[in-house]
């Protein structure tokens, strides 16, 4: 550790670090001035020997919270030892305040310059706290809690070591008296591609991923009480199953062969369920190839569970268990804003059909309908129809254009027709329908699930189905997956599945908007070279 008070004498810079400068004095061009200045600490760091990246640990000991909480006036007096980013500085003559971030928050710090260089020489308290360091650094210090006159509790310092120099200056964010934040970093696409920045200077986005933790670890809880097993599937795969959508395709050089990153994990779940476990799940990073928006992202993450002997009315208790506790754990009540509305997540949620949803919202009954008869009823209602569309995505986009928004509060839209669930048991009064729900919240889709189709040769019928709607043109219709109806004919238990998208979880149980908000690193296009 580099304590100021030991060094008395400069260093003279090595062959190295001369190397390094002349390098940068030819990147001098490129940069701004605060940068240059930058650049000029780290130089002078180092002719004071100091190592502004050192490999030696640092031995953090307690947090800025933790001090906060726990300092009290009538104890001992309380040594501690923090790391962090420099936030701001007051220079007053041989006293001066900084503020340090961590991990957990901000804590000030005070520095006596003839603590920290007790000999005559008060030159390297000079240069390295009034010259060399800036603005965004991360020191360590060491010291003890105290409260100062004003009686806000703070950090007095004896010793400080650099441990990393930032070469790039924070952008300033103000907050004044009642909390307003001016001139911060609020554009939108800066903030997704430099997130590691946004963390920084915008602490709220922080709390929005310390609560997503909170929400997977509730459900897999949840899970881990009920006995269930958490497992791993395959992300490559020789055929994208378990969802109708358009994959991201790559080769395997090795192989020869063309793979697929997965759509879902349905498929081999179930495999596993074949195999003889009853109940397993996974949080499954899943890829589709298709359109961005603020409900939509390329990559994204979804938890698949699935649990033998089960059928989908048991599904949708479970469900409804597992959010509203995970909504009371993260915020000790069911009833939460979300957007201009307050949802509640108390269950029981509410319960209507796929088909009674659609004659509810325009007023027709289409359960009987071909497809000519419905390509007729959406010109009627103006909804966008081309050739490729089968049945089951003419009434997915009736649904979604005339219903699917008004769906505020928790909703299980039931029984869908068995054109849209090919991988879904039939209704067993309706063969008509599968035993199927969608949970609806805020007008979207959060979660989907079945009673499983487990009758190997209606699934293959069901498959077949689905290669006739690919030959027409549709691009996101399912692949035959000859090694799962293997598996299936092997026999598979009656069984309900369900997959909810953490991501929009997320998002309503945080008040979020957008799933960028929700994603560390959401997909962006490529930054623009600068000229």
């Amino acid at each position: 550790m580099q304590d100021y008070s030991s060094y008395g004498h400069l260093i003279v810079i090595d062959s190295i670090f001369a190397d390094s400068f002349f390098r940068l004095n030819r990147m001098s061009q490129e940069l701004n001035d605060q940068e240059l200045e930058r650049r000029e600490g780290l130089k002078q760091l180092r002719e004071l020997g100091i190592d502004p990246y050192p490999a030696a640990l640092f031995p953090v000991d307690t947090n800025a919270v933790e001090i906060k909480e726990k300092y009290s006036d009538e104890a001992e007096r309380w040594e501690v030892c923090i790391a962090g980013r420099l936030m701001s500085r007051r220079i007053m003559g041989k006293a001066s305040f900084a503020e340090l971030m961590d991990h957990s928050g901000r804590i000030q710090a005070y520095f006596n310059r003839d603590e920290i260089c007790p000999d005559e020489d008060k030159s390297m308290y000079n240069v390295v706290f009034k010259k060399a360091l800036d603005i965004g650094d991360f020191i360590g210090i060491k010291g003890y809690a105290f409260r100062t006159k004003v009686g806000e509790i703070s950090v007095h310092v004896s010793s400080l070591t650099v441990l990393s120099k930032s070469l790039k200056p924070l952008p300033i964010v103000k907050t004044d008296a009642d909390g307003n934040v001016h001139d911060g970093f609020a554009d939108t696409e800066q903030r997704y591609r430099m997130r590691y920045l946004d963390l920084v200077v915008n602490p709220g986005v922080k709390d929005v991923f310390v609560q997503r933790t909170k929400i997977i670890n509730s459900m897999r809880n949840f899970f881990n009480s009920k006995g269930y097993l958490e497992v791993e599937t395959p992300i490559l795969q020789p055929i994208p199953g378990g969802a109708a959508a358009r994959p991201f395709i790559t080769h395997h050089n090795s192989l020869d062969v063309d793979m697929y990153l997965r759509v879902a994990n349905e498929l081999y779940l179930k495999r596993l369920i074949v195999g003889g476990f009853d109940g397993v799940y996974e949080f499954a990073r899943d890829f589709r190839n298709e359109g961005m928006d603020r409900t939509h992202n390329p990559e994204f993450t979804i938890m698949e569970i699935y649990v033998a002997y089960k059928d989908y009315n048991w599904m949708m208790d479970f469900t409804e268990e597992m959010i509203e506790k995970a909504a009371m754990e993260l915020h000790g009540k069911t009833a939460l804003p979300v957007g201009e509305n307050t949802i509640n997540f108390q269950r029981p949620f509410k319960r209507m059909s796929f088909l009674g949803a659609i004659e509810h919202f325009t007023g027709t009954d289409v359960s009987g309908m071909g497809e000519s008869e419905l390509i007729a009823f959406c010109k009627a209602q103006h909804i966008e129809t081309d050739e490729s569309m089968g049945k089951a995505k003419l009434l997915d986009e009736i649904f979604g254009e005339k219903c699917e928004g008004n769906f505020i509060q928790p909703t299980f839209i039931t029984d869908y027709p068995v054109e849209m669930s090919p991988l879904c048991k039939k209704h067993r009064e309706n063969p008509e329908l599968t035993e199927r729900f969608e949970l609806m919240i805020n007008g979207k889709e959060v979660a989907n699930a079945y009673s499983e189709l487990n009758d190997p040769i209606d699934q293959r019928e069901r498959f077949e189905e689905q290669m006739k709607l690919s030959e027409k043109g549709d691009d996101e219709a399912m692949f035959i997956d000859q090694d799962f109806l293997r598996a299936l004919e092997y026999g598979m238990p009656p069984t309900s599945g369900m997959g909810i998208g953490i991501d929009r979880l997320v998002m309503l149980l945080t008040n979020q908007s957008s799933i960028q908000d929700v994603l560390f690193f959401p997909q962006m296009r490529p930054e623009r070279e600068h000229s």
